[in-house]
């Protein structure tokens, strides 16, 4: 019999059919409603699974389920009590809803739907609230994530929840509407996604409205930029309590979000840091393949990797110290320990960049963190880590901990690559490491936002930080945040505090914050009223809540307190609050059904969409449709791990099909047939099928897989189309600066301007030699071609003036002038800064 409805692997109906979500945006505080639709399409009563993304640092604060006319609101409750009440519930006939968030992971949350009768609709609904994350252009970003990747999981590793990811197309729709306000005008909204027009609903500009246009593919994760004018004003936000809450407790009291940023001395900023020691970790696991985006003249992540780090070594100061690590299922070192940075050792480390694959299998952080870690640091060279990764990793955070306890011996700033990456891994390990997090994904250049975050990094080291609150005689505050140990220039700091006791006077409290900065004392103040805000619901208490759980958490697993006391207040304040935790659970039972379940219930798993995937058709939301790329779910296949969460890329498409053939045989002993233009030679071909098919997976377990034909013939075309990228002239000449930060006057340098040799040659000023008349023409060309890349080679420029300097050459307004006649430009002199 065939199957009608929504389709996924396996020709099994889908009982998730739509999700609508309601976002209201106020100032940089979001709340989240999210409505998914099932139904049950089958002649039994079945329980519907969903493995799903949320943001990292999201409050979960009401899960309801809506049955007919009936709602049933959830309640939190300690974890394996309300999984004994769903089970129960099941296992009795009882519709029952369950909704946990995963222990390895807290951007993983399961949705259990039990009992649904055949031909029954549920709606069950989830509201979240989040803080926005402040970007480098002063917008914030609100990100629904869309795409959920499979965690790699180690053999012999138990791996909960993240290891129940279900992949393939995706036969539910989505809608989204998005209502903006705040106290400043709102200058526009941009979106990865399309947008309807945006609509503002008063003349000031305070409030507005945007949908997301119809048709979203959940190819991508669905982020909303927000400009406000005045973005860096710091604020407050007090909120007030609910009057029926326990005398004495959190959501009793009024609670305050304070978000400061920090404006250090011009005199301060104007120097950076030049020493340090720099070490960049590079994810090398079978995933760093996929694209970047799915776009014209997308890179492959590794390729947009490799570019960073040319720029970053590029870079960095002269005189400071470096290494480099790539890691999959093994990791592996450029240098055995950081090496001095010079000419020999940066050409050293080009000539190993050059040569990086996507080629190491899984993706295991842990280990290479650990190596990292024991390393001894230098001696006035604070350490600095760049992690690039995409994230997919099953134990988050045993991760996070690891960067936490060495928090004291240096910084780290993460990166995550493509759609998926894990939200509660980049920013976690930012967070713990007293570093900046960035996302690159859809069409972001990668380059821009890793050099934001190396000037972070070579901003002098804030010390001595204390927060000081001056409130009146009667009430008294206590911090919920964890104590401030990084700032850095224009990045907002948010604190939670709980606020005790009745002001019988004054209506203004006072919140100071003290560091030292190159051993100069500064401070930053903010005052803000007392009375708390209107319309803000309960919002800040729960963000409040949610930060103190975490804390907790990270409390209960360092194993060094009263881990059953910890874990008793963990529980209390989430059931208190109403926020999800490690420890806690909604569970929604309804009473009043009940029906006869013979035998166990079918269980139906939704999928959720996973980066690098190609279905062959993207109509999949079309009645009846089944992609035949999401046919075959991942299963063990002789040879190959079953611990591996695979990514889909040419594997997921080579097992189980009709039609197939063997790998080893046919495949690696013979060019594909295909049309002459595409034709590769036997060895290039071979590479590219053992790269495709040790991804995730090291080269000895990629044996025996059997792959269509067709199938192996389109991945590579694919590959091939998506990889045609041209030139990056501002690479090539960043690549040709010397460590010194010079530039030689040669063919390659004239190549990068259009110009011959000769014609650099002939038209250098006598009063100069070749060097620095060729780094004087680099430096005109930076500013007077790519000056809208300016982030992107600020510190290259920075040390070819710094060399023209040492070299006590005179005024070189002549020469200036020469070079802008050469090259077409008019750059001036106080331009470049020499």
């Amino acid at each position: 019999m065939e199957n009608c409805g929504l389709l996924s692997e396996n020709n099994v109906p889908v009982p998730l059919k739509s999700i609508s979500v309601q976002v209201l945006v106020q100032d940089h505080v979001a709340t989240v409603s999210s409505t998914l639709q099932y139904v049950n399409e089958e002649e039994r009563p079945l329980e519907a699974l969903f493995v799903f993304p949320l943001p990292a640092d999201a409050a979960v604060c009401h899960f309801s389920a809506k049955i007919g006319e009936q709602e049933i609101v959830a309640e939190v409750q300690d974890r394996e009590t309300a999984r004994d009440r769903y089970d129960d519930a099941v296992s009795s006939g009882q519709q029952a809803f369950l909704l946990e968030e995963s222990s390895e992971s807290p951007d993983v949350f399961r949705l259990s739907v039990g009992c649904l009768s055949a031909g029954q609709n549920a709606a069950v609904t989830i509201i979240y609230v989040t803080e926005l994350a402040v970007q480098d252009d002063h917008s914030l970003r609100f990100c629904l994530p869309a795409v959920l990747n499979p965690r790699y999981t180690p053999a012999g590793s138990a791996a909960g929840i993240v290891s129940e990811i279900s992949s393939g197309a995706v036969p539910y729709t989505l809608t989204l509407s998005v209502h903006v306000s705040s106290p400043k005008p709102i200058s526009k909204l941009e979106s990865s996604c399309t947008l309807d027009p945006l609509v503002f609903l008063h003349s000031d500009h305070t409030q507005a409205t945007v949908n997301l246009s119809p048709g979203h593919m959940f190819d991508k994760d669905v982020e909303l930029f927000v400009y406000y004018q005045d973005t860096h004003q710091p604020s407050a936000i007090v909120e007030a309590g609910v009057t029926t809450a326990p005398p004495g407790s959190l959501m009793r009291d009024t609670v305050v979000m304070i978000s400061l940023y920090p404006e250090f001395p011009e005199e301060v900023m104007s120097s950076l840091a030049s020493r340090g020691e720099f070490v960049f970790v590079i994810d090398r696991s079978g995933s760093m393949g996929d694209m970047m985006h799915h776009g014209k003249g997308a890179q492959m992540r590794i390729e947009s990797a490799k570019d960073t780090l040319l720029l970053l070594l590029k870079s960095l100061p002269v005189g400071c110290y470096f290494n480099i690590y790539g890691f999959g299922s093994r990791f592996e070192s450029f240098f055995p320990q950081s090496v001095e940075y010079n000419q020999d050792t940066v050409d050293k480390a080009l000539k190993r960049v050059k040569e990086m694959k996507a080629d190491m299998g899984g993706t295991e952080i842990l280990q290479p963190l650990k190596h990292i870690y024991s390393q001894p640091c230098y001696p006035d060279h604070p350490r600095q880590l760049f992690v690039f990764t995409d994230g997919e990793v099953f134990n988050t955070k045993e991760v996070l901990d690891l960067v936490k306890s060495h928090v004291h011996s240096h910084r780290c700033f993460s990166f995550g690559i493509g759609e998926g990456a894990s939200a509660a891994l980049i920013t976690g390990m930012a967070r713990e490491g007293s570093g900046h997090a960035q996302f690159i994904t859809d069409t972001d250049r990668m380059q821009p936002k890793v050099m934001q975050s190396l000037r972070f990094a070579l901003q002098p080291a804030v010390l001595n930080i204390s927060v000081d609150w001056t409130l009146p005689d009667d009430v008294t505050v206590d911090t919920l945040s964890p104590p401030i140990n990084v700032l850095f220039q224009g990045q907002r700091t948010l604190i939670y505090a709980q606020l005790k006791g009745e002001s019988s006077g004054g209506s203004e409290g006072t919140v100071t914050v003290k560091y030292s900065l190159k051993d100069q004392p500064v401070t930053n103040q903010l005052h803000f009223c007392l009375k708390p805000t209107e319309e803000t619901g309960l919002s800040i208490h729960r963000l409040a809540a949610r930060t103190l759980i975490r804390s907790l958490e990270q409390e209960e697993r360092s194993g060094d307190a009263d881990v059953e006391g910890i874990r008793s207040r963990m529980v209390e304040l989430s059931v208190q609050a109403g926020v999800s935790s490690v420890h806690t659970a909604f569970i929604a039972v309804n009473k009043d059904s009940r029906q006869t379940v013979k035998g166990p219930l079918l269980q139906r798993r939704v999928p959720t969409y996973v980066s690098g995937y190609f279905p062959k058709s993207r109509s999949f939301l079309t009645y009846g449709f089944q992609s035949a790329a999401a046919q075959t779910p991942w299963k063990p296949v002789k040879g190959v791990p079953t611990k591996c969460a695979p990514r889909l890329t040419l594997r997921k498409a080579c097992v189980s099909r009709k039609g197939s053939w063997d790998f080893e045989k046919d495949l690696i002993s013979k060019t594909v047939a295909a049309p002459s233009c595409h034709e590769k030679p036997v060895d290039k071909l071979k590479g590219k099928l053992r790269q495709a098919l040790s991804r995730n997976h090291d080269a000895a377990d990629s044996q025996k897989l059997k792959c269509s034909e067709k199938d192996v013939y389109s991945a590579l075309v694919m590959e091939k189309q998506m990889t045609g990228v041209t030139e990056d002239l501002l690479l090539q000449l960043v690549s040709l600066q010397k460590a010194s930060g010079c530039w030689d006057l040669d063919a390659t340098l004239a190549d990068v301007f259009g110009k011959t040799e000769d014609e650099l040659t002939n038209q250098k000023p006598a009063q100069v030699d070749g060097s620095v008349w060729a780094t004087l023409l680099a430096l005109i060309w930076l500013y007077g071609c790519k000056i809208e890349q300016q982030v992107e080679w600020q510190f290259v420029a920075m040390k070819a003036v710094s060399w023209i300097g040492s070299q006590k050459v005179g005024d070189l307004s002549q020469c200036v002038c020469e070079g802008n006649v050469l090259l077409g430009c008019q750059v001036t002199k106080e331009t470049l800064g020499i």
